[in-house]
C-alpha cells in the first residue's frame, strides 16, 4: 500500500516569521555576488532557505525584490512602459515630468539621491543598478519602439534622465536646481522625444 500525500493547502507558502527579512538579506547578497542578470528568484530562495513560491508571495517578480532590496524609490519597469504607450506626441514630456514630479517628493528624493551617490561610487552597486536599468527600463522602452536602433534610443533617454537627476538633485547645479518642473519639462521633453521618435 502506497502512502498518499495530503493535498497541498491553499494560501501563503510556508516560511518562518523572519522569512521576509531572510529573503531580503539573501537578495542583497545574491545580487551583490551575481549581479542583476545572474541572480534568480530560485537562487535567492535557496540562499534564504525558503521555497521560491514564498519569494513570489512576498515580493512578486525579481524586479520587485530588487527594488525592495536596493531601495529603489521609483519603479520605471512598471510605470514607464505605460507612459511610452500613451499619446506619441507627448511621450518625451510625460517621461520627464514623471521623474521630476516623483523626485520632488522628499522621501523619494532622499532615497533616490542616496542610491545615485552609492551607484556612482561603488564597484558592486554600479553594475547592479546598470543591469536593472538595462533590462527593466531600457529593454522595455526599446521593445515598444519597434525600430532597428531602439536600444540606443532608449539608452540615450536613460542618459538624459540620469544627467538631469544628477545635476538637479545630487550636484544641485544652479540654476537647474531652482528651475520649475514645468520649465525643465518644456526644455528637456522635446530632446527625449527626439531620441525616441525622430
Amino acid at each position: 500500500m502506497t502512502e498518499q500525500r495530503a493535498p497541498r493547502k491553499r494560501g501563503r507558502p510556508r516560511g518562518g516569521s523572519d522569512s521576509r527579512e531572510r529573503i531580503i538579506g539573501a537578495a542583497v547578497d545574491e545580487f551583490g555576488e551575481q549581479g542583476y542578470d545572474g541572480s534568480t528568484v530560485r537562487s535567492i530562495a535557496s540562499r534564504a532557505g525558503v521555497d521560491s513560491a514564498l519569494v513570489h508571495h512576498y515580493f512578486g517578480t525579481k524586479a520587485d525584490l530588487f527594488a525592495e532590496a536596493v531601495g529603489i524609490p521609483l519603479r520605471p519597469d512598471i510605470d514607464v512602459p505605460g507612459i511610452v504607450a500613451g499619446p506619441r506626441g507627448e511621450v518625451g514630456e510625460r517621461l520627464v515630468r514623471y521623474v521630476l514630479e516623483a523626485f520632488e517628493q522628499p522621501d523619494i528624493r532622499r532615497r533616490g539621491v542616496m542610491l545615485m551617490r552609492t551607484a556612482i561610487g561603488s564597484r558592486l552597486t554600479t553594475p547592479l543598478l546598470a543591469g536593472f536599468l538595462a533590462r527593466e527600463l531600457i529593454g522595455k522602452i526599446a521593445k515598444t519602439l519597434g525600430v532597428a536602433d531602439a536600444e540606443l534610443r532608449a539608452a540615450l533617454v536613460a542618459s538624459q534622465i540620469a544627467g538631469l537627476l544628477l545635476t538637479r538633485y545630487v550636484l544641485k547645479l544652479a540654476p537647474m536646481a531652482s528651475a520649475s518642473v514645468d520649465d525643465i519639462v518644456a526644455r528637456v521633453g522635446p530632446t527625449v522625444q527626439r531620441y525616441l521618435f525622430e
